[in-house]
């Protein structure tokens, strides 16, 4: 019985994620190749803005371990 009961509630989780996959607004190609080229840009201005930090207090901590 308990078997039965757990294939009816697979089943109906199965539709109901069905359903609501049909039910997203998924975004065109033109918006999602829109976001891509913005979330690189982000990244990359993050990356060198890390890069740049990164090589300031390098610098910072050297200056001051051979003062």
């Amino acid at each position: 019985m308990a078997r039965v009961d757990f294939r009816n509630m697979l089943q109906k989780f199965f539709k109901n994620q069905i359903a609501e996959l049909h039910a997203v607004t998924w975004p065109t190609r033109r918006q999602a190749v829109h976001s891509m080229i913005i979330v690189l840009v982000i990244m990359l201005l993050t990356g060198v803005l890390l890069g740049v930090l990164d090589y300031i207090f390098n610098t910072g901590v050297l200056y001051l371990l051979n003062r």
